[in-house]
């Protein structure tokens, strides 16, 4: 399928956060007092399974992230043409889950649909009856018989097909030797390894019988206008890992610079940065994203023609958010690193540096930053779940991302409604719910052992 590459910008914002962060694993491998503390991470049976799980949250977040418009034909002379509807691989991979439509909503692994219509029947009778699902369970006969068991042997299909992907995984990944690989699931590595492997084969049974699933039903049902809950599901996961990254982008800058800046210099300085931060601590922090998300509508509003689809309008919207987003949560490393660098500066080898008439800059970048960079990593995994959540509550009060956008805070914000329904609609919220909790949960666990392993007082302790 012939395609043109479109690159949004919170595309470009992540290709740079993975050239940031390629970069900073390269200088880690090449310096043996960095790489020391992750591998105590990776020493971590917490750690090895957590890393699992948010690996998969970051390979379909990726994957979501690489756009293109479709050719949708030539012109006259032989040019292609295309859509100006903008897809991801992600779109492509998932293929039925984002074109098969219901009519409204239906239950989950549901063959009809969830409310009664009015349906004329072939003798030109009118009766009010569940209707068929147009694609949920269509393989099935018309009464939905034998669904149960069709459901459990599909989805043993799919956890086959799971685990045979797991094992190749595991075979490259140890180079077709056996020996290492019975050593590693039976744990007799010096890591636990096989923590992370038995956790990666869990996954991949269950992520295996949900997409063979997902293939002939509804796994998590339909919304209201017939869209597929797990696909909504699974492209929420883009917009969660942005806000929680792309925010953390643009704030460190201003929290590291100023941090230890105030703490380095003292007089003036501080009192000036320390002036700013309190200000704008004192503001609260909804206004101030409501009234700029109001700024930005209305901005997208006036000059709609500068768009050329709705999703290069929510992606502005989405970048926005994360620029506001970071502006208004900068303050809390600052004082962080204010503190420690306060404490630094008295250090006798900065005292040194600085009798042997070493400048101020130098100093800053050789001494005091290498120093203060384990709470800066903490900070940031111990930050990005707050921002997932974050989201949500924005979403959910309607100065989050753009309707248009996929996320878990607009499918809680729309489930509002749907549990005043009677019956009560209630698979869009816990979906929703449950994918959030997941990541939050992992990021949490994840968090706490990198702080275990990063924060030297912890290492003092022990």
């Amino acid at each position: 399928m012939a395609f043109q590459p479109v690159i949004l910008w919170t595309d470009a914002l992540v290709y740079l956060l993975l050239v940031l962060i390629g970069l900073m694993v390269w200088y880690t491998r090449r310096h043996e007092h960095l790489l020391t503390p992750w591998r105590r991470v990776s020493g971590s049976r917490t750690g090895q399974a957590t890393m699992v799980v948010l690996g998969f949250y970051i390979a379909v977040g990726l994957m979501d992230t690489l756009h293109f418009n479709p050719q949708t034909g030539v012109d006259d002379a032989g040019k292609p043409i295309y859509s100006t509807e903008v897809l991801s691989v992600f779109d492509v991979v998932a293929g039925p889950l984002r074109t098969q439509r219901e009519k409204t909503y239906s239950a989950p692994f549901a063959t009809h649909l969830f409310s009664k219509e009015n349906v004329q029947t072939a003798d030109g009778r009118m009766e009010r009856i569940f209707p068929r699902l147009q694609y949920g369970g269509a393989h099935l006969d018309a009464s939905g018989a034998g669904k149960l068991a069709d459901i459990v042997q599909k989805g043993a299909i799919g956890a086959a097909q799971g685990v045979v992907a797991w094992a190749l995984l595991i075979l490259l990944l140890n180079k077709l030797r056996i020996g290492r690989i019975r050593d590693l699931l039976a744990g007799r590595r010096p890591q636990p390894w096989h923590v992370g492997a038995w956790t990666a084969l869990a996954m991949f049974a269950f992520v295996g019988a949900l997409w063979e699933l997902s293939g002939y039903y509804h796994v998590l049902g339909t919304d209201k206008v017939g869209e597929d809950v797990f696909f909504q599901s699974l492209k929420s996961i883009r917009t969660g890992l942005i806000i929680g990254t792309l925010t953390t982008l643009v704030m460190l800058p201003a929290a590291i610079l100023l941090g230890i800046m105030a703490g380095y210099f003292r007089g003036w300085v501080d009192d000036v940065i320390q002036y700013l931060y309190t200000t704008l601590n004192s503001i609260p922090g909804v206004l101030l994203i409501a009234a700029a998300v109001l700024m930005m509508q209305i901005y997208m509003s006036n000059n709609a023609d500068q768009f050329n689809s709705l999703t290069e309008r929510a992606d502005l919207r989405l970048l926005f958010l994360c620029l506001i987003l970071g502006v208004t949560s900068w303050t809390g490393l600052c004082r962080l690193l204010r503190g420690e660098a306060l404490k630094l500066r008295e250090l006798e080898y900065v005292q040194a540096a600085r009798a042997f008439g070493v400048n101020h800059f130098r100093i800053l970048v050789r001494h005091v930053l290498p120093n203060v960079m384990h709470i800066v990593l903490i900070t940031v995994v111990l930050d990005f779940s707050g921002l997932v959540l974050a989201e949500a509550v924005l979403s959910y009060i309607s100065i989050g991302v753009d309707p248009a956008t996929n996320s878990w805070g607009n499918m809680i914000n729309g489930a509002r409604l749907e549990l005043a329904r009677e019956p009560v609609v209630w698979w869009s919220l816990l979906a929703a719910f449950t994918f959030m909790f997941t990541l939050v949960l992992a990021a949490n666990l994840f968090s706490d052992v990198v702080r275990d392993a990063f924060d030297p007082r912890l290492r003092e302790q022990r």
